[in-house]
Parts: structure tokens; sequence; C-alpha cells
């Protein structure tokens, strides 16, 4: 699948390029994973810092372009799709295709790792971090905020992007605080495709277990804490 279908617009502002690769404070002993190489600006910088180097690329020209640029090199470019792979990794930095955002945040919940750097829309952004009760507030929210924690670093203009997207975007760097397993990821996105249900009620039409204390509380209401304790309390 070609990067353009993807909403894929390259980072290409050597500035913002900087400004990433600062904020992932990587360290010679670390293990860099970078999704979607693109044509290499940032990659080029990845490769520099002299730590293990692993890029993936769904692309086969941006693949090549950004193979060349890491021979010699103690670093790799895969032609693939990272969300079907399990890297290991200390650090990751990307600037993904917009249309990603979930499948990366939903991966990123289940890995092993120290910090990740991201160039992401910023409607996405905002609704990670959006709070209980509020228009935005989603499963993906929930995740977000269970797993990480989620900092913002600033805009990117969008003359940083070639060709530029209409959207704005935000640099965010997340720090894990929690694994989950893939059962109770499923059980958080399914339980909030009913959010405006009362808890017991959205538990019920799943087949999981009553909400208890919580169960007569609008799903879009509870807190991401409270969401978790039931999708574990559910499948037991």
């Amino acid at each position: 699948m070609k990067r353009r279908r993807l909403g894929q617009h390259y980072l290409v502002d050597p500035e913002v390029i900087r400004r990433v690769v600062s904020l992932a404070d990587i360290r010679p002993a670390d293990r860099v994973l970078e999704i979607g190489t693109g044509k290499g600006a940032l990659t080029k910088e990845l490769v520099g810092l002299g730590a293990s180097y692993l890029g993936y690329e769904v692309d086969r020209a941006n693949f090549e372009e950004t193979s060349a640029l890491v021979r010699g090199r103690a670093s790799r470019v895969v032609l693939g799709d990272a969300f079907e792979e399990h890297p290991s990794f200390d650090v990751l930095v990307s600037s993904l295709p917009y249309s990603e955002s979930a499948a990366f945040l939903k991966w990123l919940s289940g890995r092993d790792f120290r910090r990740a750097v991201v160039v992401l829309q910023e409607d996405y952004v905002r609704k990670i971090m959006a709070p209980p009760g509020s228009r935005d507030y989603r499963g993906v929210s929930v995740l977000s905020q269970i797993c990480f924690d989620v900092r913002v670093h600033g805009g990117v203009p969008r003359a940083a992007f070639s060709p530029q997207p209409r959207v704005g975007s935000v640099i965010a760097s997340f720090t894990p605080v929690r694994r989950i397993e893939k059962a109770e990821l499923t059980s958080v996105i399914r339980l909030f495709s009913l959010r405006r249900r009362l808890a017991d009620s959205a538990l019920a039409e799943l087949g999981m277990k009553g909400g208890g204390s919580f169960g007569r509380r609008r799903v879009n209401s509870l807190f991401p804490e409270e969401v978790h304790l039931l999708c574990v309390q559910g499948h037991r």
C-alpha cells in the first residue's frame, strides 16, 4: 500500500526533526525503532547517533531509498508493517501516517519499551487525552491513559511537511505505565462501542460480569482505571 494512500505527509523540517530526536533522549546502548521511514529525513538523524537502529517501511520505493542511507552502518530497514511484527526496542521515534494512529496506540499498549516520541495529528492527541464525560472521550482515551504517561511537546507547523497536511500536528511522547493483554484491550474498545449506556447494561450485552458500584453510571462517565477494572473483572 502506498504511503500517500495511508495519509502520509513527509516530515522535512530540520528543526522539527532535531526536536523529535532530542526528546527521544536516545542512549548509545538503546535499540531504536522507527515506524515509517518515509524518504529518510528522520532516519538520517537517528542512524547518526551510534545506537542500534531498525526501521520499517511499507512503500518499496521509500524502503529502497532509506536502505541506501543506512548501508554500511549497524542499522537495518525492513520492508513491511511493524504492527504485524514484534520487534524489540527501547525507544520508538516516528512521524506516522495519520490513518495509522489508532493501530499504533493499540500495538504500543502491549509493548515493553522506555520511551516513544511520535508526530501525530492534533485532533487524535486531543482524543487520547480527553477526560471522562467529554465529547472526545473514547476507548482509545482509556487505553492511552491507563497504559502511558502522554505529554505534548508543542505543535508542528504544516510547512514542516511535504506535502502539507490540512490538519494540525503535534509532537507527543509516551512513557509506559502498564501493559495490557489483548483481551483487555478488546474489551475496552467493545465497551466503548456502547459508551452512552449504563455500565451494567453494556456489560450484560457483551456477556461480561456486572459493574458493581460502577454499574449505574454511564460508560463514558467512568474514569480510565474504573473501565480497566471492569474489563479485568468481567473476564474472571
